[in-house]
């Protein structure tokens, strides 16, 4: 083969053997729940994968609104002729692929009802608007993933539902493949984006702070592109870490100090 076409998979960085247990669950049809905070690299492990494997894949992020009429498809009128047209999970189930469901605790209830037969020996989902029961081919992968940070008694994943997936808890990277990940993602030398690393793991440790999560390894690869733009340190840090974390002001000026002890 000519390696000069040969594809590039999006980068990851294996933090254990979750490639392994992702590679098994496809090879034998088993749905994959992914669990930990915002911007710790589901969505990228996912996106990995997929490449690796060949498959397509279907990303839904999820919100309060998301039906399951938006998963399985709709009639739509198109040149004067109503139309069905399949939704990202009814694609993914007709050709094999990952459908891929991000943040799955927003969407609606009845999203959960239809994914139930998906999940177990069935493999089936049923299009009530056309009369048709789709059987799930042998590379058809369901994929999920939610942030237990953030459930309340509003938006939790229900056991009856969360134990028809295998899982995996994901977290923030050792420091060590976090300067790696960041370094190869932004561009930015590794001598550089250590700081930047050990400004996060402050951030994350701290306690007692007006803070729903730590700062993202997504966050610190938005500074360090922008600092390997030519951007100061303080204007990047200021952009893409503490606005983002905070609209309180006294917290941010707390970020702030926090990157002069690091940066100082």
């Amino acid at each position: 083969m000519n390696m000069e076409n040969k594809p590039t998979l999006p980068f990851y960085q294996p933090t254990g053997r979750e490639c392994d247990l992702f590679e098994t669950a496809q090879d034998n049809g088993l749905p994959l729940l992914l669990k930990g905070p915002t911007g710790c690299g589901k969505t990228r492990f996912v996106e990995h994968m997929a490449a690796r494997l060949g498959k397509p894949l279907h990303t839904v992020a999820c919100h309060d609104d998301l039906s399951a009429a938006d998963l399985i498809g709709r009639y739509l009128l198109k040149g004067g002729e109503t139309v069905w047209v399949d939704g990202p999970l009814t694609r993914a189930v007709r050709e094999g692929g990952i459908c891929y469901l991000d943040e799955v605790v927003e969407a609606r209830k009845d999203v959960t009802v239809v994914l139930h037969p998906l999940t177990d020996t069935r493999r089936t989902l049923m299009i009530d608007r056309t009369g048709e029961e789709l059987v799930a081919p042998a590379g058809f992968m369901l994929v999920a993933s939610y942030n237990p940070g953030y459930q309340n008694v509003l938006k939790r994943l229900k056991p009856s539902t969360r134990q028809r997936f295998l899982s995996i808890s994901f977290d923030f990277p050792d420091p060590e493949t976090e300067i790696a990940v960041v370094a190869a993602e932004s561009r930015l030398e590794p001598g550089r984006v250590a700081p930047l690393v050990r400004l996060a793991g402050h951030i994350r440790r701290l306690s007692g702070m007006d803070l729903e999560e730590g700062v993202s390894t997504r966050l610190l690869i938005y500074a360090a592109t922008l600092m390997a733009g030519g951007m100061g340190v303080i204007q990047a840090l200021e952009a893409a870490i503490i606005e983002p974390l905070s609209d309180e002001p006294d917290v941010q000026q707390a970020l702030r100090d926090l990157v002069a002890t690091i940066y100082g």
